[in-house]
């Protein structure tokens, strides 16, 4: 765990319009810098970056941040990774708390430079075989294509890998999966007379291979082996060269070969990725949506592919939100993706894509597959099954939708199924907050909102006394405040706000009013006005609520104030008078 106080000093060191310079285009206009955006296809200008508040911003698709999370969203990297880049960039030691991180990245570093040696021995042994090159025509693909993917050929021979590493018995070989070693000590190559697919990991580096047989043989695929650089349970295939039409469509087709995603992309489809022969994995799921709000999963129509359809079902449930969506497209049982473009076009393909199967049609018709809705028996089975699913799914209104569907084919009402499945229902009609709260105007609550996204720091004189925590933005506020009491956002800027809470339940409605801020840029002294004469109507509503309540009880025949509260009444009564206006 990298600690907050280096992200701080990070993010005040770092110029986020210096960072996104690197990538985009940017203009000055006015105040602040506009590009278009790179996230999402646009031809005027929606994309902003202001230099004052160390944020970006898009009016189109809505992405933003700070310098950190531009990294992540454009470059596809986890957090710790993005914090590194961003360190180096600046000559910044990245603090460690657990010396077996560090232990770890210097085990890495020469098995990545070995990996790569042999990728570029693959590439020159493609360009000398004819039988390769032959093979790859053959399958419609271009040496345009074959370059961007890196493709390459391992010869046919036993130790080809002893002409790019003399030192052949070198252990480092056998740990990153180029070479066997058999019981009896002796050495060869792991892949041999093969197709190669070298497999990337976010960073561009070379951390494993998948070989395809030329003509027959088994495996007709041979994988990298788990090693400290691949773990196949994390990584996807084409990742790296999909990205830029990830962001143009916002959806991420996944598909089962490698030879499916070069294929597609051969035809103009450049937004596929594969996983790497296993089973989805959430965190799969975890880093495709980070990439798009939308992703597709393409198996073949028979049962192999329904049942891979259906792992990848369970590992989206608990990584899916509201604004995302998983589907499935399913092919006709002759064809795989490599097949049908080639036979149907691109266009016919990307049809298909843009109407898949949704998650939730896919789990409906299989578990009533599984049952007699014409009997008690089948309906109740059919919520026992469903309970898991409906769990573990994390999006929550979609959540009630499926909810509702469930009780509907088990003629149960949705709150019987979400007493039957111990699921927590969206409050409805929640009881009125108390009266010294009911004063305050989801108006005032954004105005509050927005000045401490300017300055954090105003978090520390909010009335929370006053403010719903259980409102989406008077949440906020209390959560802002919290982290400024316990110096983690005191002078902190809009950006470094919006890092500390991505990820949170907080996120949404931040970047929602941060977007309405990157625009602004009110005098400082403006800025605090409207802040002060927001807190002084709070001020003034909470005296008149008091008040009325003591003026309420002196009034009741069957109670009296008491001598304190006559002497608070009278208190409050003179604070009103005479307390001037805002």
């Amino acid at each position: 765990m990298i600690p907050e106080s280096f992200i701080q000093e990070l993010l005040a060191r770092v110029d986020i319009v210096d960072v996104i310079e690197r990538y985009v285009p940017l203009k000055k206009g006015g105040a602040n810098y506009q590009a278009c955006c790179p996230f999402h296809s646009e031809k005027t200008p929606s994309f902003t970056v202001s230099p004052s508040k160390q944020f970006y911003h898009c009016f189109g698709c809505g992405a933003h941040g700070s310098a950190l999370g531009f990294l992540m969203q454009y470059s596809g990297l986890g957090f710790i990774e993005a914090v590194e880049d961003l360190a180096n960039s600046v000559g910044m030691q990245v603090p460690r708390v657990s010396e077996r991180v560090q232990s770890d990245r210097a085990r890495k570093a020469p098995l990545t430079e070995l990996m790569l040696r042999a990728a570029r021995f693959y590439k020159e042994q493609l360009k000398a075989s004819p039988k390769a090159i032959d093979y790859l025509k053959g399958r419609g693909l271009t040496g345009e294509v074959a370059a961007k993917f890196g493709l390459g050929y391992a010869p046919d021979d036993w130790q080809g890998l002893q002409a790019v590493f003399p030192d052949y018995n070198d252990a480092a070989l056998v740990e990153c999966g180029l070479v066997i070693e058999n019981d009896q000590g002796r050495r060869y190559d792991r892949f041999r007379d093969r197709i190669m697919f070298p497999i990337l990991d976010q960073r561009g580096n070379v951390i494993g291979f998948g070989g395809r047989v030329i003509g027959q043989g088994e495996p007709k695929y041979l994988n990298s082996p788990e090693t400290p650089l691949f773990e196949k349970g994390r990584e996807l295939y084409g990742l790296v060269q999909a990205r830029q039409p990830i962001r143009d469509d916002d959806v991420v087709i996944v598909v089962e070969g490698y030879m499916d995603v070069v294929a597609l992309a051969q035809h103009g489809v450049g937004n596929a990725v594969a996983t790497l022969g296993t089973a989805t994995t959430p965190n799969h799921l975890h880093k495709l949506l980070r990439q798009a709000s939308n992703v597709v999963f393409c198996f073949d129509g028979d049962a192999a592919g329904r049942r891979a359809a259906w792992r990848a079902l369970e590992a989206s449930l608990d990584q899916l939100a509201d604004d995302k969506s998983v589907g499935f497209l399913f092919l006709p049982p002759e064809h795989d993706p490599d097949s049908f473009v080639r036979a149907e076009g691109a266009e016919a393909y990307r049809a298909l894509v843009r109407h898949p199967t949704t998650l939730t049609e896919f789990l409906l018709r299989e578990l009533k597959a599984g049952v007699d809705l014409a009997t008690a028996e089948g309906r109740a089975r059919l919520v026992h099954e469903a309970k898991p699913h409906l769990l573990k799914l994390s999006a929550t209104v979609l959540r009630v939708q499926l909810t509702k569907a469930v009780a509907e084919a088990a003629a149960l009402t949705q709150a019987e199924v979400e007493a039957q499945c111990g699921l927590k229902p969206l409050a409805r009609g929640r009881a009125a907050p108390p009266q010294r709260r009911r004063t305050i105007e989801i108006s005032q609550l954004k105005t509050l909102l927005k000045a401490v996204l300017h300055r954090p720091e105003r978090a520390a004189r909010l009335p929370l006394e006053q403010i719903d925590a259980e409102s989406p933005h008077g949440s906020a506020l209390h959560a802002i405040a919290d982290a400024v009491e316990h110096g983690e956002l005191a002078g902190g800027s809009m950006g470094l706000l919006i890092e500390y809470f991505r990820g949170s339940s907080h996120e949404q409605v931040i970047g929602a009013l941060a977007a309405d801020a990157a625009n602004e840029e009110a005098d400082a002294g403006e800025d605090e006005a409207v802040f002060e004469d927001v807190l002084e109507q709070l001020r003034k509503a909470e005296l008149s609520a008091r008040i009325g309540e003591l003026n309420a009880k002196a009034g009741n025949q069957a109670a009296s104030l008491s001598p304190e509260e006559k002497a608070e009444l009278l208190r409050l009564l003179a604070a009103k008078t005479h307390r001037p206006a805002g």
